[in-house]
């Protein structure tokens, strides 16, 4: 099975092992922000993965994602609290731990991190352990995600 690449959006200068996310990031909200803020005061550099257009389709739906690829990774670029981002391209059916524990090993992360909830929490903590990096598991905003946010505008309309 084919397995995943990357493509920096922005390349961090830092010189120092990141901390890493990754996800779909459409629709950005304050539950995002407050996540991504989370993780980078913990004292690392914050590199964000994207999944592309394709996997988030695949996964989500033909109405999915809201915003292309591009711009969420422009949108996440744009806070402070994000030091890198790159965009995430592979089979939509890929999404096992030791596949992205390969495509994140030449970032040589020094943390995963997640929110807690997440439907890959135990793939994302077996990652880090391959990777040698710390699992971090940051609480969710309640109400405050992409899918809550979009039924709220369809049922304003």
């Amino acid at each position: 099975m084919p397995g995943l690449v990357s493509r920096w959006f922005s390349d961090p200068v830092a010189e120092v092992s990141p901390a890493v996310a990754t996800g779909v990031f459409d629709v950005l909200h304050v539950g995002h922000v407050r996540f991504l803020s989370a993780i980078r005061d913990r004292g690392l550099p914050l590199v964000v993965g994207v999944e592309d257009d394709e996997r988030v389709r695949a996964w989500k739906g033909p109405g999915r994602p809201v915003n292309p690829d591009v711009e969420r990774a422009e949108m996440l670029d744009a806070l402070a609290c994000v030091d890198g981002v790159f965009i995430i391209s592979g089979p939509p059916e890929t999404a096992d731990w030791e596949t992205y524990a390969e495509l994140l090993r030449p970032l040589d992360p020094a943390a995963l991190a997640f929110t807690a909830g997440d439907t890959y929490t135990e793939a994302k903590r077996r990652g880090a352990a391959a990777l040698g990096a710390e699992a971090w598991e940051l609480p969710l905003t309640p109400g405050r995600s992409t899918t809550a946010a979009l039924g709220r505008l369809a049922r304003s309309l």
